[in-house]
Parts: C-alpha cells; structure tokens; sequence
C-alpha cells in the first residue's frame, strides 16, 4: 500500500517590490521621467532600451497616471533613500509620554507640595501630566475638595504648563490633563 502526500497549498507570498520594475510594467505607453532624460511619453520597448542603455532600472513610479510614469534610476539605491528617509522621519516623530499625580480628596499641603514638584518636574521635561483625585468610599461627598485642590494645581503650574482638560469627574476620579508649554 502506497502512502500518499496530502497537497498543501502554498501561502500566497507578497510581492517584496512595492513598484512595478523593468518587465514586470505591462502598460505598452509610459511617461518617463528622471535626470538625463527627454520627458516625454514613450513606447515600453523604447523606455527599456533607454534604461538599458543607462545601466539603471526602469520603475513605474505611478501606476494610475494615464499614461503611468516611470522613472529611470537605480533601484537599489531609490529603496536605500527611501529607507533612509522614512527612518529619518520616524526619528523626528515625537512620542506623547503622560505622567500621572495621585491625589487623595483630603490630601494635606506637604504631600501636595512634594507632589507639586514632581509635576514641575515632569512639565519641565516635556512630558504631559494627568493629575487626578481618587475618591475611596464615602469619600466622593468632598468632590468639591477634589476640584478645587486641581485647580490650584493648575493655577501654580501656569507658568510651565497650559490646562487641556479642565477637572472631570469620571466614575471615582477627577482628572485634569497639564499640557507643557512650547519652548521659544
């Protein structure tokens, strides 16, 4: 009795090219474009030879142009650049950091001013803040304590940050957010 391989469908691989290059373009009139070229509207053989006769590769930059352009250049380095580019702009992307103070409805002045300075702190490193009152139990009767502890908070850190969300109730805690004022 002979054993028999079961057939497994192969997973379909994605095309590792984002752009159409040399002959994979199938449209029979490009516009072709690139440094040391005429630009004009080409058949695809002439485009080749052109590309051929540079030493680069010809790739269609943008397939829904009628006709599609294409670009003669060397493949390798464009992907290298464009790389290159989108690692620069990812670099230059800032990431939000929010840092949160935990206040209690009743808390006294030495802990509010330790907290305080922390949030100078964190405001003079540009990162966001989120100060918020929780409220344990039957503590939710001083949500007016709650609000005004936030608000002079707020008001003592206006030189070094603007208020983005006023004192919001949600549930068991009163948040603020304290966004960081842009340096000139």
């Amino acid at each position: 009795m002979a054993i028999r391989k079961r057939f497994r469908p192969q997973p379909r691989r994605e095309n590792k090219n984002p752009h159409k290059i040399n002959e994979r373009i199938i449209s029979p009139n490009v516009r072709l474009v690139g440094d040391n070229i005429e630009v004009g509207v080409y058949t695809l053989p002439q485009a080749m030879a052109k590309a051929e006769e540079l030493g680069l590769d010809l790739v269609e930059i943008s397939p829904k142009a009628e006709p599609p352009v294409c670009k003669i250049i060397d493949y390798k380095k464009f992907l290298y650049e464009q790389k290159k580019r989108e690692k620069a702009m990812k670099a230059k992307a800032s990431k939000v950091v929010v840092k949160e103070i935990r206040f209690g409805p009743n808390t006294d002045d030495h802990d509010y001013e330790f907290k305080k300075k922390h949030a100078e702190k964190f405001l003079k490193d540009g990162a966001k803040l989120k100060a918020y009152v929780f409220f344990k139990g039957r503590s939710i009767v001083y949500k007016d304590q709650g609000e005004i502890l936030l608000l002079k908070l707020a008001s003592e850190l206006e030189e070094l940050g603007k208020v983005e969300q006023m004192p919001k109730l949600e549930g068991k805690r009163m948040t603020m957010f304290i966004a960081p004022k842009t340096k000139k």
